[in-house]
């Protein structure tokens, strides 16, 4: 039987600050922007929608887990992740983790997602039937989003489709949906935060994608980058994390912030540092830049959230 720390390497702890990251950056646009009940931590309201928050953050790191969860699984039994593969030994591949296992973490997780999905949207959220309706179908969207990955006779991440589904659920879904969820009200102009948010996430998949690129392309996984080809999946980063910055400074000048929200930009030469040395690193030598685009991005997110409520 697999030990607790193999499941946790499978689980991937690296990239979940990311799923987490999406959620947080909802949460300070709404306690920034209003009108909300985050600001009223003290009342029955406030401690409803700070549980709001909580277990939409919850929900998002169960996504992330099942998906990591699921391509595991999926690569594994497509034979992607076989021994020419660079980057870490998945679980499966190791044999640390047994088919069979895995399914029975699959259902698990998938099942963990339901339930904290449905206190999240039936008990705290405080929704009408309507909106009821609209959060149930994009919290299964998700979950099968989630397991369609690379599971199933056609897996859309085999087909260059998972940037898209990074964008929308880690993007859009996280950052507007828990907006939504914390404010109840519609404002468009908080896309642009999702779109920087959803550009960041891109880019950590195209990071593991561009150092997997050899291994993909012989395997036939034709993941985003093996349909570029290296040199164009590069300059599509650039324009990743490029317009993430722009998006979020575009945000701040809707919403004439003030002159020191936007020292946030200086964290982009960290970016520019990553860049430089991603231009310089081989495709196989990729798999650090990874981890660290994560924990830069759940900085921008923390930087730009503090400024943003002063």
């Amino acid at each position: 039987m697999a030990k607790f720390k193999t499941w946790v390497k499978a689980a991937r702890p690296r990239t979940v600050l990311l799923s987490f990251s999406g959620v947080l950056l909802g949460g300070f646009l709404a306690y920034k922007t209003g009108p909300s009940t985050l600001r009223e931590a003290s009342g029955t309201a406030g401690s409803g929608t700070l549980l709001c928050v909580l277990f939409a953050a919850i929900t998002a790191v169960l996504l992330q887990i099942l998906s990591n969860l699921a391509n595991d699984y999926g690569d594994f039994k497509k034979g992607t992740d076989s021994a020419k593969r660079v980057g870490p030994q998945r679980e499966m591949q190791s044999g640390a983790i047994t088919e069979k296992e895995m399914k029975r973490g699959l259902a698990i997780t998938a099942g963990l997602c339901f339930i904290s999905g449905a206190l999240l949207i039936f008990v705290f959220a405080g929704l009408t039937w309507q909106e009821l309706a609209v959060f149930a179908a994009l919290g299964i969207s998700a979950v099968l989003a989630a397991l369609l990955y690379t599971l199933g006779k056609r897996p859309y991440g085999y087909r260059g489709l998972g940037d898209l589904y990074c964008f929308l659920f880690f993007g859009w879904a996280a950052v507007a949906g828990i907006y939504y969820l914390a404010t109840k009200n519609l404002d468009f102009s908080v896309l642009l935060p999702a779109s920087a948010m959803g550009f960041l996430s891109n880019a950590v998949l195209n990071i593991n994608n561009m150092r997997d690129y050899e291994n993909d392309k012989a395997s036939g996984k034709n993941s985003l980058v093996v349909k570029l080809g290296l040199k164009k999946a590069f300059v599509y980063h650039c324009l990743l994390i490029g317009g993430a910055f722009v998006f979020l400074t575009v945000y701040l000048v809707l919403h004439h912030a003030a002159w020191y929200s936007y020292l946030f930009l200086l964290l982009f030469s960290l970016f520019i540092k990553d860049l430089i040395a991603i231009k310089k690193t081989k495709p196989e030598s990729l798999d650090p830049f990874l981890g660290r685009q994560v924990k830069h991005s759940f900085l921008l997110v923390v930087v730009y959230g503090i400024l943003l409520l002063f």
